[in-house]
């Protein structure tokens, strides 16, 4: 068993994020182990840019309201407690509202080299993402 001290948490940049969001680091996996999991805070407003994820990954909202949207249009209203399960490959997007803050942790594993699986897109214009608010599910 191992205790270990809270990780810093470190501003994401904005080459893959819109707006002010914040990531502390809980776990990186040691082979055989690929999982990582961190806690994302999202300001009012900011959201990731489009982006997949090789092994998939899973979204549990701890705080807040959210969306989370994918390439057909589709967008999910997330609140604390709710969990969204993004399968591999699938080009999505995910954030805060506009006017609420949203933090969550995120799971996913690596690639079985260990090879960063998230593939990074374009940022989601702000009509999209102002649009998003009005056709969740």
């Amino acid at each position: 068993m191992e205790l270990r001290p809270v990780n810093p948490t470190v501003r994401t940049p904005a080459s893959n994020f819109t707006g002010d969001v914040y990531l502390t680091p809980i776990h990186t996996g040691t082979e055989p182990s690929r999982m990582t999991v961190a806690l994302v805070r999202f300001t009012p407003g900011a959201r990731t840019h489009w982006h997949s994820h090789a092994v998939g990954q899973t979204l549990h909202v701890t705080e807040g309201v959210g969306l989370v949207g994918t390439r057909d249009g589709t967008v999910v209203r997330v609140r604390a407690g709710d969990t969204v399960s993004c399968p591999p490959g699938e080009e999505h997007w995910h954030g805060a509202t506009a006017d609420t803050f949203m933090s969550h942790l995120a799971l996913l594993e690596a690639l079985p080299g260990g090879q960063d699986p998230t593939t990074w897109l374009e940022p989601l214009p702000d009509e999209q993402y102002q649009a998003a608010h009005h056709h969740h599910t």
